[in-house]
């Protein structure tokens, strides 16, 4: 009896680990650019009415920063959905709230504060930790990879196998891992995702001795060796702060 009771014990802590780490959200990164000047203007509308309306409507408000070299003054925040038709209905119904308008037309008495709209639909990879926990006092870090022709399942793997432990080992944390989901949107040639540092300086420094590492350079060798050359053709990385009401900090 003992060990039956002990066998349900970790079957049931194991079910739990995996239901908190599946994923199967449909996520939005939405980038708003504020006009020249605007963007306490849109950080204010957020803070004070947008994040509420949305929750209203069924969406998940997951993490809002902004950059901290900021000259185009941009937003970038982060939505989930249970799946892609309930975002459309989420949406819909947000753009229909009475109470949105209002605070719409209010908020642009003066002329609008959005220049422009930029958004991409994502899926968490499968070696994704979903780490989505606040790190207060830390930087958070966006980077954007973009595989070269046909090689985005080798950088998948490389970092499954090696990169995210090896990020581990030079103090860098791993937040989530994605991938979008549309092909017009580069599903078959980019990775997003976001580590957290202790500041800029410790995330840059940590990876100075990352690329130095030997074991990278090796893995980093043996995966382009068998590619047939490098894996990535651009590498984009954004440090930021979350704002003030960020549910992430």
């Amino acid at each position: 009896m003992k060990n039956i009771l002990i066998f349900l014990f970790i079957f049931g802590c194991q079910t739990f680990m995996n239901a908190q780490t599946s994923d199967t959200l449909c996520y939005e990164l939405r980038i708003y650019t504020a006009q020249k000047g605007k963007l306490n203007d849109l950080l204010r509308r957020f803070r004070n009415h947008t994040t509420r309306l949305f929750e209203k409507h069924g969406m998940t408000n997951v993490g809002y920063w902004t950059p901290l070299d900021n000259p185009d003054e941009k937003l970038y925040y982060i939505l989930s959905y249970p799946n892609r038709a309930a975002r459309e209905a989420s949406w819909n119904a947000f753009t229909a709230d009475t109470v949105w308008q209002r605070v719409a037309r209010e908020s642009e008495a003066n002329g609008s504060i959005v220049a422009n709209v930029e958004n991409v639909f994502l899926k968490t990879t499968d070696f994704s930790p979903n780490n989505l926990q606040s790190d207060c006092g830390h930087v958070w870090e966006l980077r954007k990879y973009t595989a070269t022709p046909n090689n985005l399942d080798h950088l998948l793997s490389r970092f499954r196998d090696h990169t995210i432990e090896l990020f581990k080992q030079f103090g860098m944390t791993s937040k989530i891992y994605w991938t979008p989901t549309d092909p017009a949107q580069g599903s078959d040639h980019l990775l997003y995702y976001f580590l957290t540092h202790p500041s800029e300086a410790a995330g840059k420094d940590a990876f100075d001795r990352f690329r130095k590492d030997p074991e990278w350079i090796r893995v980093r060798q043996e995966s382009e060796k068998q590619a047939g050359g490098s894996l990535t053709v651009k590498v984009e990385s954004i440090y930021m702060y979350p704002t003030d009401f960020s549910p992430l900090k």
